[in-house]
């Protein structure tokens, strides 16, 4: 995990620690960005532990829809995850 990933997720989740054990059980096989993928699940979230176990279980069922419900599905999601995240 990136660390300004972690940065946020420690900043928007009451309980922190849960939510990264959420997320490093989301398997990375996908063939996408890892980040991308977290990024768009924890970006959902918006830390409500709820939502984040949502777009898990969608993220193991298809990935892409993960994107578009976090709005990283288009070309300029590397741009959006530096404005939503800070620069890598």
């Amino acid at each position: 995990m990136s660390d300004r990933l972690l940065r946020r997720i420690q900043r928007d989740f009451p309980a922190p620690a849960e939510a990264l054990r959420l997320i490093d059980e989301l398997p990375a096989d996908h063939g996408q960005d890892v980040e991308r993928v977290q990024a768009a699940v924890v970006l959902y979230a918006r830390g409500d532990i709820s939502r984040l176990r949502d777009r898990l279980d969608l993220a193991r069922i298809d990935w892409r829809d993960v994107l578009v419900s976090g709005d990283l599905a288009d070309g300029d999601w590397p741009q959006r995850l530096d404005r939503e995240l800070g620069p890598a």
